[in-house]
C-alpha cells in the first residue's frame, strides 16, 4: 500500500458515525424522492428562481455590500421589500 508515502499517522484511525445524522438524511431522501417531494421540487424552478432573478436584473442586485449575518439579513429585508412593492 502506498499509504506511506502519503501519510505519516502512526496507529489506527477512529471513524465515528452520526446515528441521528444518517437518520435525517435517510428521511430526507425519502420525503424528496415521494410523489409530493418530486412536485415540490418541480415548481421550485418557477417560485424561487423566479423571484431571484428579479431581483438580480430589476434591482442590479450581483452581491451582498454589508458583511455578518445580522447586516445581510437587513439587506436581504430590504430587497424583498423592495422586490413585493
Amino acid at each position: 500500500m502506498l499509504n506511506g508515502a502519503c501519510c505519516n499517522t502512526k496507529g489506527n484511525r477512529i471513524i465515528q458515525v452520526n446515528v441521528e445524522l444518517e437518520r435525517q438524511k435517510k428521511k430526507a431522501h425519502e420525503l424528496l424522492n415521494s410523489p409530493e417531494g418530486i412536485e415540490r421540487r418541480k415548481k421550485r424552478c418557477f417560485d424561487v428562481e423566479l423571484v431571484f432573478a428579479g431581483i438580480k436584473s430589476n434591482h442590479g442586485f450581483k452581491r451582498f455590500m454589508l458583511r455578518g449575518k445580522e447586516k445581510v439579513t437587513i439587506e436581504l429585508g430590504l430587497l424583498a421589500i423592495a422586490q413585493n412593492i
